[in-house]
């Protein structure tokens, strides 16, 4: 075969394989009467061996050892072929992201891009004092993108940076609690606390709902944070698990206030009122779970959170509670009857 014939058959040119014949890779077995290279069927499979190689990213050296030298080893090669195509990845996945993100902030013209790289380059910063300024200045004339927001946010650090970009993201009039609940399914305790603190600074719908579905992680630092935040909002079914929290000492100063902001009317302070006394009233003996099982701890905090409900449910059970067994409880009780102007017991 002619080299035309073989380039059509082969669909590499007829220019690639004057190249490959410079190089050593493929010579034509023959020629004909008038000159012209001539190709045997052994040739073109070579050359069929040549481009297979190269489809892996085998330079033409490296492809002239696999097919010239036996005791070519192929197995270093490939390892290292693996990982700069794992790093060539890992570089356009890096570059498809940001061009995204600078699609995303709908620039109106080349000063905005600059502006945008510039800002995407900053919160990537090693220099806290850098990404901090960064996220002070997102909001401004070339807001970030939410994911750049959003990742900054979970991936940072240092509490200074991470306070001011949770500020950035509630500031920023976009859409982030879907993105932000992802973080909440990361297998780092780190990510996802870093999530749910966001989360609790947005006050739109969005982050109310993820919120609410995060009453059932089964990670308790989510949960804890998320009733939280959930009870800042004046959301009734935060109730039962900011006891939860009272019971169980986790960040319970915090679930008593939420519970005291929580009881806004008489009727909504009497229902929390009921729920404490409730978990604090004696049940069936000896049933894990009940009342009566409380640790002393528990029951103090939970009359603790008593003081601050108002209303006549919780001036009663204060009254009960002047002659609880535990004196700790039974002084807290008769203080705060005396503070509402009730003489104690």
């Amino acid at each position: 075969m002619l080299i035309g014939e073989v380039a059509r058959r082969s669909g590499v040119s007829a220019r690639m394989l004057r190249h490959y014949e410079s190089l050593g890779l493929v010579r034509p077995t023959g020629r004909t009467d008038a000159g012209y290279r001539e190709y045997t069927d052994g040739d073109v499979r070579r050359i069929f061996h040549i481009e297979s190689l190269r489809s892996l990213g085998l330079s033409l050296r490296d492809v002239g050892r696999a097919l010239d030298d036996p005791g070519f080893a192929p197995a270093e090669l490939v390892d290292d072929l693996i990982r700069g195509t794992r790093e060539r990845i890992a570089a356009e996945t890096e570059l498809l992201t940001r061009l995204r993100r600078i699609g995303a902030a709908e620039p109106a013209g080349w000063e905005d891009v600059l502006r945008t790289v510039a800002l995407l380059q900053a919160l990537g910063s090693t220099s806290a004092r850098t990404r901090h300024r960064a996220a002070l200045s997102a909001t401004e004339d070339a807001p970030a993108p939410v994911e750049a927001l959003v990742e900054a946010v979970l991936g940072e650090s240092d509490p200074n940076v991470a306070g001011a970009l949770r500020w950035a993201l509630a500031h920023s009039g976009q859409e982030a609690s879907a993105l932000l609940a992802k973080g909440l399914g990361s297998p780092s305790a780190k990510v996802r606390k870093r999530a749910v603190q966001a989360l609790a600074e947005l006050r739109d719908a969005g982050a109310t709902a993820v919120l609410r579905e995060a009453l059932a992680h089964p990670d308790p630092v989510v949960r804890g944070r998320a009733v939280l935040a959930l009870g800042v909002r004046g959301a009734a079914d935060a109730v039962p698990p900011l006891i939860g929290l009272i019971v169980e000492g986790t960040n319970d100063v915090d679930a008593a206030e939420a519970l005291g902001a929580l009881a806004t009317d008489a009727a909504s302070a009497d229902r929390i009122a009921a729920a404490l006394v409730e978990r604090l009233t004696p049940g069936t003996p000896g049933t894990p779970g009940t009342p009566d099982t409380l640790e002393a701890p528990s029951r103090r905090r939970l009359t603790q959170a008593l003081v601050d409900i108002p209303g006549p449910t919780a001036t009663r059970a204060l009254t009960a509670l002047t002659h609880d067994e535990d004196r700790a409880v039974a002084l807290t009780a008769a203080y705060a009857l005396r503070r509402r102007g009730f003489p104690a017991g």
